[in-house]
């Protein structure tokens, strides 16, 4: 046979090869193992393999990771699971290949220092003060000779803008714009302003109207600095001094825009009573907290994951008295778990769930899993989920692995969570993925 035809039988052979193995069901389990994986420092993993010909696994980095208890590589018989064993902080890559040849799946492991916190759900009230005015609203004013004109609508201005400075002049005080737009009014001149939209920002001029009514200049705009309501706190970070909450970003009731936080705190909370949720209809707790209630922490960041400050105290009433581990996205899993929450009063709960799916996400996303309330006693009280539980831990095999998040209005006995891991990478305790890879390669 001729060497060029024996090279293309070859190559037809190992093609077909490779796509019966590429179709059959351990290679997909063996490609579905995920990108990316956190372990802390003294906690052992295993990766499920499933392979129907023996592979090899190696390590680029056997200073920081170990498989299988040796060095650098490690030979895989068919269902055998491969053991990882963290040595130091940092990164290191394991490559599989087939035959020991055929690169299949690389996983990126990322070993962290060791982090626990406490699990919450005690019930909190949380008042914040956006770092501007939002625009929530346009309103037209009784202008001379009977014209109706809203000057903010002329000026270009949305539901939602976020009004950051007039004439210079920061705003971070509603009640301080009306002395100013009566002096530009009286001056006939425009207001130089400087406002946000999606993050960008703008600049435009906006000439007060007389209103014939009132008597007085006017924006043509319902604007707001503030907002209070009622939700759950998630973990606190004893070490860190750094809590975490409600497990969803806070939004304008208006405009559904994410409320750029200037300042705020969260307040103890009593639960006076639970409206119960039914299908169509969620829900809520209703609670009471006065204004100059005990201030439990500050308000420094509000995210699609929640908001998040500082606490100089371990919380009160709750079921944890100390830290316990938390889980990273690919160890939580469907199956039996607990939350923890307060239907009377300020004493929290433990209440039986299940996790009935789980999503793959190897980057910060919502909706990461969907659970379903089983505990009688729960349901008997509240109906299954309802607003103001937005933020109770999920704890599961003894791990905090996440909050609940959302209720579906067709069946309120579920609803969503999100992972503990995003939610702790936005409160500033764990380094995000994209932080942790550029340090490795800073290092490296």
């Amino acid at each position: 046979m001729k060497p060029n035809i024996r090279k293309k039988l070859l190559g037809f052979l190992l093609a077909f090869l490779l796509c019966f193995l590429g179709t059959a069901e351990p290679v997909q389990s063996f490609v579905s193992l995920p990108d990316e994986v956190r372990l802390f420092t003294g906690q052992q993993a295993h990766l499920d393999v499933d392979m129907p010909v023996q592979a090899l696994a190696s390590v680029d980095r056997p200073d920081i990771l170990q498989l299988n208890g040796s060095g650098k590589t490690s030979l895989l018989a068919s269902k055998q699971p491969l053991h990882l064993q963290p040595q130091q902080i940092g990164r290191a890559a394991v490559t599989l290949k087939l035959f020991g040849k055929i690169p299949v799946k690389t996983v990126h492991v990322d070993v962290v220092p060791e982090l626990k916190v406490i699990p919450g759900g005690q019930t909190i009230g949380v008042k914040v003060k956006s770092s501007g005015i939002i625009v929530v609203g346009h309103h037209l004013v009784h202008a001379v000779n009977g014209a109706r004109v809203s000057p903010g609508e002329s000026a270009g201005l949305k539901l939602g803008d976020l009004l950051t400075h007039m004439d210079g002049k920061p705003l971070n005080d509603v009640t301080k714009v009306a002395d100013i737009v009566e002096k530009a009014g009286k001056n006939k001149r425009p207001l130089d302003i400087t406002f946000k939209r999606s993050g960008k920002v703008m600049k435009t001029k906006l000439n007060p109207a007389f209103d014939e009514e009132d008597k007085s200049w006017r924006l043509g705009l319902y604007i707001r600095d503030s907002a209070a309501g009622v939700g759950t706190l998630t973990f606190y970070d004893p070490e860190h001094k750094v809590y975490g909450a409600l497990g969803h970003v806070i939004t304008d009731m208006n405009t559904q825009t994410r409320i750029e936080v200037g300042s705020g705190n969260i307040v103890q909370s009593n639960v006076t009573s639970i409206s119960k949720s039914e299908e169509g209809d969620p829900g809520e707790k209703r609670a009471s907290f006065a204004k100059d209630g005990k201030v439990l922490g500050n308000v420094e960041r509000n995210t699609q994951f929640g908001i998040f400050g500082k606490m100089d105290e371990k919380p009160a009433q709750g079921v944890y008295k100390e830290p316990i581990p938390i889980a990273f996205t690919h160890e939580v899993k469907p199956g039996p778990a607990e939350i923890l929450t307060v239907v009377e009063g300020e004493q929290v709960e433990r209440f039986s769930v299940e996790i009935v799916h789980v999503s793959k996400q190897d980057a910060p996303a919502t909706k990461g899993l969907v659970l379903r309330i089983t505990d009688p006693k729960l349901l008997q009280k509240t109906g299954g989920i309802v607003q103001g539980m937005s933020g109770s831990p999920i704890v599961q095999d003894g791990k905090l692995i996440g909050a609940v998040t959302h209720v579906f209005v067709n069946d309120p006995k579920s609803g969503y969570g999100c992972f503990i891991e995003w939610m702790l990478q936005d409160s500033g305790v764990l380094p995000s993925r994209e932080t942790s890879v550029h340090q490795n390669l800073e290092a490296g």
